[in-house]
Protein backbone atom coordinates (compact mmCIF):
# COMPACT_ATOMS: atom_id res chain seq x y z
CA UNK A 1 0.00 0.00 0.00
CA UNK A 2 1.52 3.71 -1.40
CA UNK A 3 1.47 5.68 2.07
CA UNK A 4 -0.55 8.58 1.65
CA UNK A 5 2.27 11.01 3.17
CA UNK A 6 4.20 10.27 -0.47
CA UNK A 7 0.68 10.68 -2.55
CA UNK A 8 1.33 14.77 -2.42
CA UNK A 9 0.44 16.03 -6.21
CA UNK A 10 3.31 16.89 -8.19
CA UNK A 11 3.33 19.75 -10.80
CA UNK A 12 2.59 18.52 -14.46
CA UNK A 13 5.77 17.83 -16.48
CA UNK A 14 5.48 21.19 -18.57
CA UNK A 15 5.32 23.14 -15.68
CA UNK A 16 8.02 21.61 -13.72
CA UNK A 17 10.29 22.58 -17.32
CA UNK A 18 9.17 26.06 -17.11
CA UNK A 19 10.13 26.36 -13.72
CA UNK A 20 13.06 24.92 -14.04
CA UNK A 21 14.07 26.83 -17.02
CA UNK A 22 13.06 30.10 -15.19
CA UNK A 23 15.69 29.03 -12.38
CA UNK A 24 18.61 28.29 -14.48
CA UNK A 25 17.91 31.57 -16.82
CA UNK A 26 18.44 33.50 -13.17
CA UNK A 27 20.82 31.68 -11.95
CA UNK A 28 22.98 32.68 -14.94
CA UNK A 29 23.10 29.78 -17.27
CA UNK A 30 22.35 31.12 -20.24
CA UNK A 31 22.83 35.21 -20.27
CA UNK A 32 20.52 38.17 -21.45
CA UNK A 33 20.30 38.27 -25.43
CA UNK A 34 21.55 34.74 -25.53
CA UNK A 35 20.11 32.31 -27.52
CA UNK A 36 18.26 29.16 -26.19
CA UNK A 37 19.73 25.55 -27.67
CA UNK A 38 17.71 24.41 -30.43
CA UNK A 39 14.51 23.14 -29.59
CA UNK A 40 15.35 19.18 -30.20
CA UNK A 41 18.38 19.55 -28.53
CA UNK A 42 17.28 21.08 -24.63
CA UNK A 43 14.58 18.93 -24.91
CA UNK A 44 16.50 15.70 -25.55
CA UNK A 45 19.04 17.17 -22.62
CA UNK A 46 15.97 17.53 -20.32
CA UNK A 47 14.52 14.36 -21.17
CA UNK A 48 11.05 15.59 -22.57
CA UNK A 49 8.93 15.71 -25.74
CA UNK A 50 9.42 18.62 -28.27
CA UNK A 51 5.50 19.62 -27.59
CA UNK A 52 5.81 19.56 -23.81
CA UNK A 53 9.40 21.73 -24.18
CA UNK A 54 7.22 24.20 -26.33
CA UNK A 55 4.54 24.73 -24.17
CA UNK A 56 6.81 25.27 -21.74
CA UNK A 57 9.07 28.17 -23.76
CA UNK A 58 5.19 29.75 -24.68
CA UNK A 59 4.68 29.92 -21.22
CA UNK A 60 8.20 31.92 -20.42
CA UNK A 61 7.54 34.08 -23.34
CA UNK A 62 4.57 35.03 -21.67
CA UNK A 63 6.02 35.93 -18.28
CA UNK A 64 8.59 38.01 -20.47
CA UNK A 65 11.49 36.06 -19.40
CA UNK A 66 12.08 34.37 -23.03
CA UNK A 67 11.41 35.76 -26.83
CA UNK A 68 10.73 33.49 -29.81
CA UNK A 69 11.77 35.03 -32.97
CA UNK A 70 10.35 33.32 -36.54
CA UNK A 71 12.88 31.34 -38.00
CA UNK A 72 15.94 32.66 -35.37
CA UNK A 73 15.16 30.70 -32.27
CA UNK A 74 14.15 31.66 -28.41
CA UNK A 75 16.05 34.23 -27.01
CA UNK A 76 17.09 35.43 -23.43
CA UNK A 77 15.06 38.64 -23.03
CA UNK A 78 14.92 39.58 -19.03
CA UNK A 79 16.56 37.56 -16.37
CA UNK A 80 13.74 37.18 -14.19
CA UNK A 81 10.24 37.25 -15.02
CA UNK A 82 7.08 37.83 -13.56
CA UNK A 83 6.07 35.46 -10.16
CA UNK A 84 7.29 31.77 -10.63
CA UNK A 85 6.28 28.90 -8.71
CA UNK A 86 9.59 28.61 -6.67
CA UNK A 87 10.07 32.47 -6.81
CA UNK A 88 11.41 32.72 -3.55
CA UNK A 89 12.99 29.16 -3.31
CA UNK A 90 16.77 30.25 -2.43
CA UNK A 91 18.41 26.50 -2.47
CA UNK A 92 20.09 25.62 -5.64
CA UNK A 93 22.84 23.16 -6.32
CA UNK A 94 26.37 23.86 -5.95
CA UNK A 95 26.80 22.76 -9.91
CA UNK A 96 23.32 24.81 -11.08
CA UNK A 97 19.84 25.80 -9.90
CA UNK A 98 18.00 22.24 -10.31
CA UNK A 99 14.34 21.73 -10.45
CA UNK A 100 13.07 21.86 -6.96
CA UNK A 101 10.86 19.02 -5.40
CA UNK A 102 9.55 17.80 -2.10
CA UNK A 103 8.63 14.63 0.24
CA UNK A 104 6.19 14.95 2.83
CA UNK A 105 7.22 13.30 5.94
CA UNK A 106 4.63 14.15 8.24
CA UNK A 107 1.25 16.62 8.31
CA UNK A 108 -0.18 17.82 11.87
CA UNK A 109 -2.94 19.69 13.38
CA UNK A 110 -1.41 21.36 16.00
CA UNK A 111 -2.54 24.56 18.68
CA UNK A 112 -0.16 27.35 19.34
CA UNK A 113 -0.55 28.82 22.69
CA UNK A 114 -1.70 32.43 23.20
CA UNK A 115 1.26 35.23 23.75
CA UNK A 116 2.31 34.91 27.14
CA UNK A 117 1.47 31.51 27.68
CA UNK A 118 3.49 28.98 28.83
CA UNK A 119 4.38 27.11 26.08
CA UNK A 120 2.25 25.44 23.04
CA UNK A 121 1.48 22.16 21.88
CA UNK A 122 4.44 20.52 19.26
CA UNK A 123 6.41 24.03 18.87
CA UNK A 124 9.45 24.38 17.67
CA UNK A 125 12.24 26.19 19.84
CA UNK A 126 11.11 29.77 18.57
CA UNK A 127 7.82 30.75 19.59
CA UNK A 128 5.37 31.24 17.01
CA UNK A 129 3.69 34.25 15.88
CA UNK A 130 0.18 34.94 15.37
CA UNK A 131 -0.90 33.66 11.68
CA UNK A 132 -3.11 35.34 9.15
CA UNK A 133 -4.19 37.89 11.20
CA UNK A 134 -5.24 35.97 14.16
CA UNK A 135 -5.35 37.13 17.45
CA UNK A 136 -1.99 36.94 19.25
CA UNK A 137 -3.95 36.52 22.43
CA UNK A 138 -5.75 33.27 22.04
CA UNK A 139 -4.76 30.16 20.84
CA UNK A 140 -4.53 29.21 17.06
CA UNK A 141 -4.76 26.18 15.56
CA UNK A 142 -1.69 25.49 13.02
CA UNK A 143 -0.76 22.91 10.23
CA UNK A 144 2.83 21.80 11.17
CA UNK A 145 4.79 19.97 7.82
CA UNK A 146 7.90 18.40 7.66
CA UNK A 147 9.34 17.94 4.88
CA UNK A 148 12.66 16.61 2.76
CA UNK A 149 13.47 18.97 0.03
CA UNK A 150 14.86 17.85 -3.38
CA UNK A 151 16.91 18.99 -6.20
CA UNK A 152 16.57 17.18 -9.47
CA UNK A 153 15.90 14.09 -7.21
CA UNK A 154 18.84 14.74 -4.63
CA UNK A 155 17.79 15.39 -1.21
CA UNK A 156 19.28 18.54 0.12
CA UNK A 157 17.08 19.70 2.87
CA UNK A 158 14.74 19.02 5.80
CA UNK A 159 12.13 21.70 6.49
CA UNK A 160 9.56 22.18 9.20
CA UNK A 161 6.75 24.84 7.83
CA UNK A 162 3.24 26.31 9.88
CA UNK A 163 1.00 27.89 8.81
CA UNK A 164 -2.89 28.89 9.52
CA UNK A 165 -5.23 26.18 9.94
CA UNK A 166 -8.55 28.29 10.14
CA UNK A 167 -9.36 27.75 5.97
CA UNK A 168 -8.45 24.34 5.79
CA UNK A 169 -9.96 22.63 8.88
CA UNK A 170 -9.34 19.26 7.85
CA UNK A 171 -6.52 18.36 5.03
CA UNK A 172 -5.66 15.40 3.18
CA UNK A 173 -1.79 15.28 2.48
CA UNK A 174 -2.48 13.74 -0.97
CA UNK A 175 -4.42 17.32 -1.99
CA UNK A 176 -0.58 18.66 -1.20
CA UNK A 177 1.70 20.32 -3.99
CA UNK A 178 5.24 19.84 -3.76
CA UNK A 179 5.17 23.57 -4.33
CA UNK A 180 3.25 24.18 -1.40
CA UNK A 181 2.88 27.92 -2.83
CA UNK A 182 1.27 26.81 -5.72
CA UNK A 183 -1.19 25.10 -2.93
CA UNK A 184 -1.65 28.34 -1.64
CA UNK A 185 -2.23 30.00 -4.86
CA UNK A 186 -4.66 26.99 -6.38
CA UNK A 187 -6.50 25.97 -2.86
CA UNK A 188 -6.56 29.27 -0.83
CA UNK A 189 -6.71 32.25 -3.45
CA UNK A 190 -3.53 33.82 -2.33
CA UNK A 191 0.12 34.10 -2.90
CA UNK A 192 3.17 34.58 -1.12
CA UNK A 193 4.27 38.17 -2.16
CA UNK A 194 7.39 38.82 0.42
CA UNK A 195 9.53 36.76 2.73
CA UNK A 196 11.76 37.25 5.35
CA UNK A 197 14.92 34.88 5.42
CA UNK A 198 17.50 34.50 8.63
CA UNK A 199 20.16 32.55 7.48
CA UNK A 200 22.33 30.85 10.27
CA UNK A 201 23.75 27.47 11.17
CA UNK A 202 22.13 24.78 13.52
CA UNK A 203 22.17 21.41 14.26
CA UNK A 204 19.75 18.99 11.96
CA UNK A 205 16.87 17.69 13.49
CA UNK A 206 16.17 14.99 15.89
CA UNK A 207 13.13 14.08 13.13
CA UNK A 208 15.11 14.48 9.74
CA UNK A 209 14.89 10.98 7.65
CA UNK A 210 18.32 8.69 6.69
CA UNK A 211 17.40 9.53 3.48
CA UNK A 212 18.54 12.77 4.14
CA UNK A 213 22.20 13.41 3.68
CA UNK A 214 23.57 14.05 7.23
CA UNK A 215 22.33 12.89 10.49
CA UNK A 216 20.49 14.55 13.38
CA UNK A 217 22.42 17.56 15.42
CA UNK A 218 25.15 17.22 12.09
CA UNK A 219 25.97 21.22 12.11
CA UNK A 220 24.35 22.51 8.91
CA UNK A 221 23.41 25.99 7.20
CA UNK A 222 19.88 26.39 8.31
CA UNK A 223 17.45 29.31 7.27
CA UNK A 224 14.69 31.10 9.26
CA UNK A 225 11.12 32.29 7.39
CA UNK A 226 8.84 34.69 7.46
CA UNK A 227 6.42 35.00 4.84
CA UNK A 228 3.42 37.19 3.89
CA UNK A 229 0.32 36.71 1.04
CA UNK A 230 -0.48 39.17 -1.08
CA UNK A 231 -2.82 41.11 2.06
CA UNK A 232 -0.23 41.68 3.97
CA UNK A 233 -0.85 39.10 6.31
CA UNK A 234 1.62 36.84 8.17
CA UNK A 235 1.04 33.25 6.45
CA UNK A 236 3.76 31.40 7.12
CA UNK A 237 6.44 30.56 9.30
CA UNK A 238 9.15 28.03 8.39
CA UNK A 239 12.71 26.77 9.14
CA UNK A 240 15.10 24.95 6.82
CA UNK A 241 18.19 22.97 7.30
CA UNK A 242 20.54 22.25 4.35
CA UNK A 243 23.53 20.35 3.19
CA UNK A 244 26.10 22.98 2.30
CA UNK A 245 27.67 20.19 0.60
CA UNK A 246 24.95 19.68 -2.01
CA UNK A 247 23.24 22.92 -1.70
CA UNK A 248 23.62 26.13 -1.33
CA UNK A 249 21.42 29.50 -0.50
CA UNK A 250 21.36 32.01 -2.75
CA UNK A 251 19.84 35.68 -3.31
CA UNK A 252 19.83 37.81 -6.09
CA UNK A 253 19.14 41.27 -6.57
CA UNK A 254 19.62 43.49 -9.92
Amino acid sequence: MTDPLLAQQTLPRHIQITELLQREIAAGRWQHGERLPPENTLAARLGVAVGTLRKSLAELAARGVLQRRQGSGTYVQQREGQRSVYAFFRLERLDGAGLPGAQLLSLQRCMRAPAGAAGSTDAPAVPLPALGGAPADQPQALWRLRRLRLLDQLPVAVEEIWFDARQLPALDAAALHESLYHFYETRLGLWIDRVEDHVSVAAVPAWAPAAFSLPPGTAVGAVARSAWDQHGRLHEVSHTWFDPARARYTARWR
